[in-house]
């Protein structure tokens, strides 16, 4: 009985924790979850079907105005249509010495379907990212074919739970500076591996000297063999 009683309360707190942490894991999201300030990436929103009796149809992602970016363009995904709207901007921006006055302001993919249980991910490439940012903030909305809608829009705030509806968020982190060991000098491996043209040309010269004084001394021993034998041809005659 009591063995019972511990493998009821186990299964009632495991299922407990399942609840709780259910949303947690459903909510639309962005990934990879950072992106290098001041450069380009493709996006992936990602879209779970949290619903057991409904299909997602739509997915509308809203960018923020006050952190425009100049460069926004949807992948085509197979069954779903996008929309891209685009608003003005109270600061024109000047990318490449073009001047900007307008941003991309949503997104918006309908006619698709994500059946229950199953997700899908919506690709975006995105650019030039904020400078002086730590993170930007993509409010989604999620609609279901029994018109429910869902509006994942609320922000975490520092030291708070996580919202029972989040947006999905982007962190910028610093951009990544390539290491350069290029100190006027040859890499140690082209060194030891590699020679150069002048000591291609040492190498062969030496080679040549080596060869001269080979043929040299093989002649002088053939010489001193010759006139041996011909003093020793002499002696027998007399």
């Amino acid at each position: 009985m009591k063995t019972s009683r511990v493998s009821f309360a186990a299964a009632l707190a495991a299922g407990a924790v399942l609840v709780l942490s259910g949303p947690a894991f459903a909510h639309v999201s962005v990934q990879p979850g950072e992106a290098a300030k001041g450069g380009y990436a493709t996006l992936n929103f990602k879209v779970p079907n949290e619903r057991d009796n409904a299909s997602t149809t739509q997915l509308e992602v809203t960018f923020p105005v006050d952190q425009p970016l100049t460069s926004v363009m949807p992948q085509d995904i197979p069954g779903w249509t996008v929309t891209v709207e685009k608003s003005k901007l109270d600061k024109p921006l000047t990318v490449h010495g073009k001047q900007i006055n307008e941003a991309v302001t949503k997104v918006t993919w309908s006619g698709g379907k994500i059946e229950p249980g199953k997700f899908q991910q919506f690709p975006v490439s995105v650019g030039k990212l904020p400078e002086n940012a730590d993170q930007m903030v993509f409010k989604a909305i999620q609609t279901y074919d029994n018109n429910e809608v869902v509006r994942w829009i609320e922000e975490a705030k520092e030291g708070a739970a996580e919202p029972q509806n989040p947006a999905p968020v982007l962190k910028l982190t610093a951009a990544k500076v390539a290491d350069n060991h290029d100190d006027g000098k040859k890499p140690a491996a082209a060194d030891a591996g590699h020679a150069t043209k002048d000591e291609h040309d040492e190498a062969a010269a030496g080679g040549s000297d080596t060869t001269a004084r080979a043929l040299g001394i093989a002649g002088i021993v053939v010489g001193l063999g010759g006139l041996a034998f011909g003093i020793a041809s002499r002696r027998r005659a007399s």
